[in-house]
């Protein structure tokens, strides 16, 4: 255990967000997402499982230890519904309040088509496959930097 690191951050995770640098991109996937396959296109060839939990709670662990990016329009981006892309699902209404918490990053959640964020996940610097059960609770997050 380390002082002020939550225990549920993984040794392997938190290797994965130090070594990030500005501007690299982790996907928060749910359980449905195809997370090996992503994975094997990614710097971090394997899915970190963080079963226990889900897709909001990881993002919270996350942004509580890594700078989301300040110098893009968003910071973080949902996957959008299927034919509603304006519809936020209870998923990504729990995690917009979670994000708008966090200084400077107000107003900075966008959103992708599904498929984009397909193919968008497999430049991600990792995939991080969440026991989230919850439909279309899959999130990436975009490194920013300390100042």
């Amino acid at each position: 255990m380390l002082i002020g690191i939550d225990g549920r951050i993984s040794p392997q995770l938190l290797f994965v967000l130090s070594s990030m640098g500005h501007g690299d991109e982790i996907a928060i996937v749910d359980s449905n997402f195809p997370a090996s396959s992503t994975a094997a296109y990614c710097q971090i060839g394997e899915p970190i499982d963080l079963l226990g939990i889900n897709a909001v709670e990881c993002i919270e662990l996350i942004a509580g230890i890594m700078p989301l990016d300040s110098f893009v329009d968003h910071s973080a981006l949902r996957m959008e519904i299927d034919n509603a892309p304006d519809e936020l699902g209870p998923v990504h209404e729990d995690a917009s309040v979670v994000l708008n918490k966090i200084a400077g990053n107000e107003d900075k959640f966008g959103s992708i088509e599904r498929q984009e964020f397909y193919e968008r996940s497999k430049s991600a610097f990792a995939v991080i496959r969440t026991g989230e059960t919850r439909p279309y609770g899959c999130f990436l997050l975009r490194k920013g930097v300390i100042f």
